[in-house]
């Protein structure tokens, strides 16, 4: 699997004009009339200009072109049987050919071309309902950006979204597409998230947050800085997702092959024992019409593509039918905790003034000088004084020393924020005791950041990864449907593993486990279940178990990552309760796919009985198998319904 989002494109290279080749048209005509819904029509219309020459008392000019029209059919249908036969794989559509090619020879006309119009009608059908069931997917790639408007030494240009570097600064006008994920410089609006998060609602943006690419714009024009190229942003990366899940073949198909291969023997045998016991060949063709096994190649496929769509409508891009069809036979989940069971995301749970500060004007000075460090919890504490209405100060004189803590000025003041030891030995009194006690009672799992003022101490914040608020909820919908294997795997240390498995009802958990421990893992499990194992997770520690795993699921509604390219499905929406819902939906594909094999091939097989002792002539079978085409299709759409 690459690596990338999107390759860098070759240069374009000048090409000498192509001179047109007598047949060119001809070959493009001889592709468009391959199409099934072609196919289909000619059959249409052939059978009833024969019938109508029939009615007319002129059944040899009928004959004449129900023939034509077999044939028609039949000749694409052999080139195709043909090279699947060369690559070892016979193909449900073997019996087919066999039943257009029998009726021929044996002069059942009309029977070729309802076999005829059943098979090119049953593929058009399947691209039909094949296209509607991608409609969702396609419209990702639909809404694709593909121009920005960049500010320039020239004034505002007009430029192709592949041309966004980092840095760039950008008007997203009312009504466009962010091109690229960015950072709002000026300008509040409304953005609609719901092509990428399927959240519908908008919601309210300003100045300082981060606007990932592939939403639209609702509101007034707003300044923004480019963060990354449109090729490394959020929507590039659910397009690549994309585009992988439509490339690829469910095995389940591949089954339907299988049983196919089983079927066509049985097929012929019943098929010659009807000629030799009754002496009557056309009962021998009844019973190959009868077995063409349309609904073994439209259900199976029909019911897998439905799930893909199915979860793309509820933000899970499956990168393949596989997938689905793995998550139906789930038995067991291995769960991370953070960012899965957990936000991710750190946030204030305590502020522990010192000596009578206010708590808020703590706050503000922690944030404000914070807005200078790229520490990993400095946009978290400015976020929340953003969100309790403090209006921070920008920062002066500010030195950091990665890893330990910053110091600076806000306002006149001199602020020193960090790890205790390191604030501690830059403050003039101490206070070591009043530190230590604050630092001491924190909540385990928690990151508690010192702070003095004008050299006294001031206090302590602690921030901590926050349970979702659905992931209880999660754990007992999956159980709800039949699955109880379910087990919290973490790197985190074994009291908040614990803890936290506690609150969603796990009992089962791992901590402490480095990635080649979750690979482990994983193999346990693989080998104690005579299920599939779904790995769920979003660091780059948890990929190469989601690559191990039957199913890797993603949390991958921040973007592409590492685990986004090693998981076989990505939720685009940050709800874990989402997990629950690719668990049901791959259960019900796999059902109804199978529903679809069996009720499909027991159907023709109770008709091939029929048939055989000469209570069904080959064009009623014909008719009789078309009506069960329809049904197990209508079945299989059943997957696109909640």
């Amino acid at each position: 699997m690459s690596s990338g989002i999107a390759a860098e494109p070759s240069p374009v290279r000048p090409t000498e004009p192509r001179v047109p080749r007598l047949g060119d048209d001809q070959r493009v005509n001889l592709r468009r009339l391959r199409e099934p819904w072609v196919l289909a029509l000619l059959a249409t219309v052939g059978i009833a200009v024969g019938g109508a020459l029939a009615l007319a008392g002129n059944a040899s000019a009928a004959d004449a072109v129900w023939a034509v029209v077999t044939a028609i059919v039949l000749v694409p249908l052999a080139v195709d049987v043909g090279r699947s036969l060369m690559r070892g794989d016979p193909g449900v559509d073997a019996i087919a050919l066999l039943a257009m090619a029998t009726a021929l020879a044996m002069g059942e006309y009309l029977a070729g071309a309802v076999v005829a119009l059943m098979l090119s009608g049953g593929n058009a059908l399947e691209g039909y309902a094949a296209g509607r069931a991608k409609r969702e997917l396609r419209s990702l790639l639909e809404h694709a950006p593909r121009v920005a408007h960049r500010y320039a030494d020239s004034g505002l240009e007009e430029i192709g979204a592949e041309l966004i570097a980092p840095g760039d600064r950008l008007m997203i006008r009312s009504g466009e597409v962010v091109p690229a994920d960015c950072l709002i410089e000026s300008g509040a609006t409304s953005i609609d998230e719901s092509a990428v998060t399927g959240e519908s609602l908008p919601v309210s943006v300003s100045p300082g947050e981060i606007l990932r690419s592939g939403t639209l714009n609702l509101g007034s024009p707003i300044d923004v800085a480019a963060t990354r190229t449109a090729a490394d942003s959020t929507y590039a990366g659910i397009v690549r997702l994309v585009r992988s899940a439509e490339r690829e073949r469910a095995p389940f198909v591949r089954l339907a092959d299988r049983y196919a291969a089983i079927f066509l023997p049985v097929t012929l045998i019943v098929a010659a024992a009807a000629w030799v016991g009754s002496g009557d060949q056309v009962r021998a063709l009844a019973v190959l019409v009868v077995a063409t096994p349309c609904p073994l190649i439209l259900a199976t496929p029909i019911a897998i593509i439905s799930g893909v769509s199915r979860a793309a409508r509820r933000g899970i891009v499956v990168k393949g039918g596989g997938a689905i069809e793995a998550l139906g036979a789930a038995d067991t989940i291995l769960l991370d905790k953070t960012g899965t069971l957990t936000k991710g995301e750190p946030q204030i749970s305590r502020i522990t003034p010192l000596d009578g500060v206010d708590p808020d004007r703590l706050l503000f000075y922690a944030a404000s000088l914070d807005q200078a460090s790229s520490h990993v919890l400095a946009e978290s504490l400015a976020a929340a004084a953003r969100g309790r209405g403090l209006v921070l100060s920008t920062p002066a004189d500010t030195d950091e020393e990665p890893g330990q803590g910053i110091e600076g000025t806000v306002d006149g003041h001199r602020v020193v924020l960090g790890r205790l030891a390191w604030v501690e030995d830059r403050v003039a009194d101490a206070g070591g005791a009043d530190f230590a006690e604050s630092v001491r009672h924190r909540t385990p799992g928690s990151a508690t950041v010192s702070v003095a003022i004008d050299g006294q101490p001031a206090g302590t914040i602690e921030l901590a990864d926050p349970l979702r608020g659905d992931a209880a909820e999660m754990i007992a919908a999956v159980r709800s449907s039949g699955l109880d294997r379910l087990v919290l795997v973490t790197g985190d240390d074994r009291r908040v593993a614990e803890r936290v498995a506690a609150s969603v009802g796990l009992t089962d958990v791992h901590a402490e486990c480095s990635p080649e421990r979750k690979l482990e893992l994983v193999r346990d499990e693989r080998e104690l279940g005579g299920g599939a194992v779904v790995m769920v997770g979003d660091g780059v520690n948890d990929a190469p178990a989601l690559a191990l795993a039957d199913v890797g699921i993603a949390m991958g509604a921040r973007g592409a990552t590492a685990a986004s390219e090693s998981a076989d499905a990505v939720l685009t929406v940050d709800r874990v309760d989402r997990i629950a819902d690719a668990i049901r939906i791959g259960r019900r594909s796999l059902r109804v796919a199978r529903q679809g094999i069996i009720v499909g091939m027991g159907l023709s097989g109770i008709a091939m009985g029929f048939a055989a002792f000469g209570y069904l002539t080959p064009v009623a079978g014909a008719l009789l198998q078309e009506v069960i085409d329809v049904a197990v299709i209508l079945n299989a759409l059943r997957v696109l319904r909640g």
